[in-house]
């Protein structure tokens, strides 16, 4: 067992039924996070981004494959057995607001996951852990006994970064968390989950759409189209360098001085095409596209799906 990994999948998949067809969310994917590490999760809205994390911590059964989390394969444990991995696997969502119960103090909201392990026994113990995590996250302590709608998103998005650390997880599973705030404000919060990741170890699973965010906070990225993985490798590499047709349009979209490579409408994940799922919008597809999935393998020292990638990188 590499005690280096965290989470680990094997030709994991999740699949829905559509109006009598199955919808791809998550195709065979294959993936590892490091322990202390962030993999951030790009692709276009609909690839299965949001679907793959809430599977990979079990908030949805996957349909097929595995799921390694500490050296132990959780995929098909009872929800009694799985407790005690539960606690160490957390998730903060896109919408503060929404993921906040309105109904609810903040010494509430921050405290439910405490009731649920029982590990605080007294009131004054457990008032006293939630303003240390709210001095953590950058809350006054005398707002403890405010609503959600006294907040800013920002401030909101804190609580919500709160209650995930509450438990002392090992992995969070971020969705989107800065997309509903401003840009100043989104600075805070991804510098504000850095150093909670330096302070406690956490490994991170950050899912976005926008890669000025994804390079700043992760250090291996992993690309998806309609469900399946493109291109995985070390951020900068990535980057610098991209090998897969879809990575190098996502990155070409955010310099306005590049057009961008591709044509054509995003495929029904209901009616995905053979072969590569990309070839339709491709400029580069071949009749061996059109024909063969194309696997990750090792290519310039990170995994590419291509039938193409060597002659691309060359």
């Amino acid at each position: 067992m590499n005690t280096d990994i965290i989470l680990e999948t094997k030709n994991l998949k999740k699949y829905f039924k559509v109006k009598k067809k199955m919808l791809h969310a998550v195709d065979d994917v294959n993936l590892t996070i490091r322990r202390g590490t962030t993999l951030g999760v790009v692709g276009e809205s609909g690839c299965g981004k949001s679907t793959l994390g809430r599977t990979l911590i079990r908030l949805i059964k996957a349909t097929s494959g595995e799921i390694t989390f500490g050296g132990v394969d959780i995929t098909s444990l009872r929800e009694k057995d799985f407790g005690p991995y539960r606690r160490r696997m957390q998730f903060i969502f896109q919408d503060p607001y929404a993921s906040l119960d309105p109904r609810m103090t903040v010494r509430d909201i921050v405290a439910e996951p405490l009731k649920t392990h029982k590990l605080c026994h007294t009131r004054e113990e457990m008032t006293e852990r939630v303003l240390s995590l709210l001095r953590d996250v950058g809350i006054p302590e005398e707002f403890l006994f405010r609503y959600p709608h006294q907040f800013s998103g920002g401030q909101r998005q804190r609580i919500g970064i709160a209650r995930a650390i509450a438990l002392d997880p090992a992995l969070i599973v971020c969705d989107e968390p800065v997309s509903a705030l401003d840009v100043s404000v989104q600075n805070q919060i991804l510098n504000l989950l850095r150093q909670l990741q330096h302070e406690r170890g956490l490994s991170y699973l950050f899912i976005s759409h926008d890669l000025s965010v994804v390079r700043f906070i992760s250090d291996r990225i992993c690309v998806m189209f309609l469900g399946r993985l493109c291109e995985i490798g070390r951020t900068a590499e990535v980057y610098s360098a991209p090998l897969h047709p879809y990575t190098r349009f996502l990155i070409n979209a955010t310099r306005f001085e590049e057009k961008p490579l591709l044509t054509g409408e995003l495929p029904s994940p209901t009616d995905p095409p053979p072969g590569c799922r990309f070839h339709t919008r491709c400029p580069y597809a071949t009749e061996c596209c059109r024909r063969e999935v194309p696997q990750l393998r090792p290519v310039a020292g990170r995994l590419v799906a291509c039938h193409r990638a060597e002659e691309l990188h060359r």
